[in-house]
Parts: C-alpha cells; structure tokens; sequence
C-alpha cells in the first residue's frame, strides 16, 4: 500500500456536528447578507430578484419543520423530487433537522426506476416541484409505493405548497412552539438515503449521516478559497453528492447561491450573476472553453491571444499577475467575476484547465463519490497539477492499494466522510468497505512529487495477451478533443485469427451540426473518413499496443447514466 500526501491547510473553519447547527452557524455570523437570489420571471421580459438572508433561511427551515412535526412527520422517510432551487434545499435541510431521512431522488430516472427507489427506501411523504406533477401524480395513481403526503415546491391547486407549510410553522414559533428545534440529532445515524447512479447494475442506496456530510464540507473548507460574499451558481443536481454537498459547502462559507435557467444559459446566467465560484463537470467547463476560444478565432484575435499568454507567464515568473487586465475581454464574457472553478465527477481535459489558468481562471479538480460523501481529493491554489487530481483531503487517509510494477493500484480512502454502508445490502458493503477502507474501483498512481493520477475503473481495463493493461478513459480524453465528439467509448474486440487476444475499438457518437457547419459535410461515409483520420492522428502519437483499430461512428445518443456516464455494459450488449 503507498499511501497519499494530504493537502496542506490554508484556512481553519469551524466543525459542526450536523447540518442544523452548520445552518444555524451561518445565520449568526452572516445575519442578514444574501445567502440566496431568486429570479421571479414576471413576463416574458419582465423579472424581479428576491434577495434572501441567511438568518430567513435558517427561519424558513425551521418554520417548515415545525409545520411538518405538528403534522406528524417525526420519524419518517420524506422523498424529494424536483428542479434545483431554493425550496428543494429548504426541504431537505429541514428532514434531516431531527425530523426524519432524506431521500433525493434523480429527477431524470425512467418511471419505473423512480418507483422501485420510492419503494426500497420505504419513504412515505413526497416533496415535489411542478415540473413533475404528472410523474408523481402517476406514481400515486399507481398505489404501489408508500406514500401518503404529498407536498409541493410550487403554487399548484390540489396541493399543499412549502411556503404555505413555512408560514403556517413560523406561526407556531412566533406562538411559542420551539419542538422541531430542540429535536435531538444523533451525528453518527443515517439522515439522507442516496442513490448511486450506476453504469452497469441496478443503483445502490447510500447511507450517509450528518457527521459524514460536515466532515467532508470541513476539509474542503480548510483548503478551498470559497469566500464569504462570493457569488455561486448551483448548476449541479442536488439529488448528489457532489451537488448537495457543494451547495452546503457555500453556506458554510457564506457565499451568495444563485440558480441557473438552464444548460443554453449557462453563461448569460454566470454574467448576469457575476458569478464568481462555481462547482460543475468537466464538459460544462470544457464546453465554455470551447466557446470562448471560437469567439477568439471568429474574431481574428489568435495571434493577440497567444500573445497574451506568452507575456502572462512571464509576467509571473516575476510574482506579477496581470492575466485578469491582459485578458479582460474573455472576462467580460463571463460577467468579469468568475475567479475559482471546480470540477468532478470525470477526468477534466488539462487544455481547458491549462487554459483558464492562464487566463486568470483556477480551474481545479476534485475527486470522489457518493460513499465518500463525496470528495476524498482534490487540487487547490497551492498545490495543483495538470491533468491529476490533485492530494488527499485533510483528515482523509488515501493510498493506492496493490499497485504493480507501473505503480498502478486501487484508490482506497478511509476517514469520517465514509457511508455508513449500503441501505439493506451487507454483501455489497462488504466489497466496498474492507477494514475501514472504502475501495473506490477506480485505478491510479502517484508521480513524483506524490500527485494522484486516475488511469480508469478496475472493471474497464482491457487486458491484452501480451499483458499489457489499456486504460480506455485515458484514449476517450484524447477524443473528447476533437471539436464533433458527442460521446465515446474505447472497447476490446476478439482479432480475427486469434480470439484469445484483443482489438482495441472505439465507437464515437459525432455532433452533426458541428460536421456541417465546421467541416461542411453530412454524408455518413465523408463524416467517417474524417473522423478515421483524427483517429489515426491520435494512434500516431501512441505506442502500438494503445491503438485503436477499429472504428465505429453513429450521430444516435449513447445509453448514459443521469450524469452523463456511457453505460458501457448497455453499449456492448448493443
């Protein structure tokens, strides 16, 4: 076993035992600054913006805990389905304030997916968004899940609304009704009963407590520069971790949540905002790249750009950092604020964080899982490195387990942010849990100066029979380059001749417009050569054995998990 270097803190916030007192925290010592900004469309072009503070959302929280344990709530399992926004996190904080667990469910899962989750978690009550009226309303015309209540984030007739149960318990406060917050909280027992998003088997339900939770958010805290005043916009789904507890993570730090409207306006959203942290995925951040760099090539300003690079870095090999005032074009873009980007849940393109950087943007990775609630390691300002995923978190052991003579073993990771376990399943906890070390499946290696590397899951490996061991996310990376690349998936083949050994193949689902309108071609066999040729671009600049032979392309959706991972399994049997 070699074990990880943690990271090195820079900050030291407080730990909090459970999420209400996290809340609680927050709503002393940043009273009345706006924890949240909610946009109210009044017309098509008409809107308002509701500020709200930290001390009404600690308020709110407790008025609708108060309404729902006068109702009779104590003790139950409270579902909650929807849309981010302000309600949704009202909601869930207010479950696991004492009064019962939590079950987010992925608003994206078919029917009946959703309906065996509502009926494996045992949850009675429903908090849903009008989004999903009609999902719910067949959910309980169905009459095979448990539920009862049903509660929602909006205004809808036939249904009781969260803030009618809000007004109703802040009621019952202001008459002297204190119950919901002197509910004890056992830090150490089950709140929130998760689902996993699997890519090959049915998903398992995660256990975490509040202490899991609390713990995670205090070690990025000691050395991630969230600030308070920041401005954050919550992009990623709260029915994850790493959604959930990233938005936490911004209470704790006292920094203002705002909403997108959706993926296509993503960036007007962060400009109008002015957002200047924000937590999402790989594609999201590399996908704004992207843009940013086309604007800059449309424009004739290539040259102008390189320039600029070049005369940044050398700026800083000096200690003076002018990136900010040398590209303050590309940050009018982005709204002029955006300074500290996150990323997770995949491997993010080193061009892209390269890029950013050099334009005055930290874009930095994080790693982790729902069962380790969720990160275990990350990059920060100080001690970050292209392409890797940076050290351990303070507070969590992280070591590579077996590795071989590449130095190439399982992630392991054991600390307080670790599930409790698998909900009704020993056998699998006891894969993944083995003498307090959660195994994550993922393989990696350090170099040397002891950063984490991720090569791909244990399960994807192909393994050739000259013992040679390929890694199909590290060729999928290279792809995802390539400006028409939808989705792929490196695979292995039985060779002609030889069914004891494999051939490397790659399926690529391109984007037709980009065909088109880039290289000006839509017929299927000018699109494959094309594509062939990047591909045997790619091989060019790898060892024999890492080539990828064989070739299929399609412009048909691959099957994907709800965060957008191919479930390979599905494709093979395809």
């Amino acid at each position: 076993m070699k074990r990880v270097q943690e990271l090195k803190p820079i900050f030291n916030p407080v730990l909090h035992e459970n999420l209400r007192d996290m809340v609680s925290y927050a709503a002393m010592e940043y009273d009345q600054d706006t924890a949240f900004i909610i946009k109210h469309k009044l017309s098509r072009k008409e809107f308002t913006y509701e500020n709200i503070s930290f001390k009404r959302f600690r308020d709110e929280i407790n008025g609708f805990g108060t309404a729902l344990l006068k109702r009779g709530f104590q003790g139950r399992r409270i579902a909650i389905l929807g849309n981010n926004c302000y309600e949704w996190l009202l909601s869930h904080l207010a479950i696991v304030g004492g009064l019962g667990i939590s079950v987010p469910l992925d608003k994206g899962l078919p029917y009946e997916e959703l309906e065996s989750s509502i009926v494996r978690s045992s949850a009675t009550a429903i908090v849903f968004d009008k989004a999903h009226k009609a999902l719910v309303e067949e959910l309980r015309d169905s009459g095979n899940t448990g539920i009862t209540d049903y509660i929602c984030m909006d205004e809808i007739d036939g249904y009781e609304s969260v803030q009618a149960l809000i007004s109703e318990g802040q009621d019952l406060v202001e008459a002297g009704m204190d119950d919901y917050m002197k509910l004890p909280i056992d830090k150490d027992a089950m709140a929130i009963l998760l689902f996993t998003s699997g890519t090959t088997s049915m998903a398992k339900a995660v256990m975490l407590s509040h202490y899991n939770i609390t713990f995670d958010i205090y070690s990025m805290m000691q050395v991630e520069d969230i600030r308070h005043g920041d401005v954050n916009m919550a992009f990623l789904p709260y029915h994850h971790t790493f959604g959930a507890t990233g938005q936490l993570l911004m209470i704790a730090a006292g920094a203002t949540t705002t909403y997108c409207e959706g993926l296509k306006y993503i960036q007007k959203n962060i400009a109008e905002y002015k957002v200047s942290v924000f937590v999402c995925v790989p594609l999201l951040i590399e996908s704004i790249y992207k843009r940013i760099m086309s604007t800059i090539k449309k424009e004739g300003k290539e040259k102008k750009f390189q320039t600029g690079i070049k005369l940044s870095r050398l700026l800083l090999k000096f200690g003076i950092d002018k990136r900010r005032k040398i590209f303050k074009d590309v940050h009018a873009q982005l709204g002029g604020n955006l300074r500290y980007v996150i990323s997770g849940a995949s491997a993010l393109d080193p061009v892209a964080a390269e890029g950013f950087d050099a334009m005055g943007i930290l874009a930095y990775q994080g790693y982790g899982m729902t069962e380790a609630s969720p990160c275990i390691a990350a990059e920060t300002a100080m001690e970050h490195k292209a392409g890797s995923i940076g050290r351990g978190m303070p507070g969590i052991e992280v070591a590579i387990d077996n590795p071989n003579e590449d130095g190439i073993g399982e992630l392991i990771a054991r600390g307080p942010n670790v599930m409790l376990g698998y909900y009704e399943n020993e056998k699998e906890t006891a894969k993944v849990i083995q003498d307090g070390w959660l195994h994550t499946g993922d393989l990696a290696y350090l170099d040397d100066e002891g950063y984490i590397f991720i090569c791909g899951r244990m399960k994807n490996v192909i393994v050739l029979k000259n013992g040679k061991n390929v890694y199909p996310e590290e060729l999928e990376v290279l792809i995802a380059n390539l400006p028409y690349v939808e989705d792929s998936m490196v695979y292995g083949e039985p060779k002609h001749g030889d069914e004891k050994d494999l051939a490397l193949c790659v399926k690529i689902t391109y984007k037709k417009d980009v065909m088109k309108d880039n290289y000006g071609v839509t017929d299927p066999a000018e699109i494959e050569a094309i594509i062939r040729r990047d591909i045997d671009q790619i091989n060019g600049e790898l060892p024999v054995y890492k080539q990828m032979l064989r070739l299929r392309v399609t412009d048909e959706p691959m099957v994907k998990t709800t965060t957008g991972k191919v479930k390979r399994y599905e494709e093979m049997k395809k």
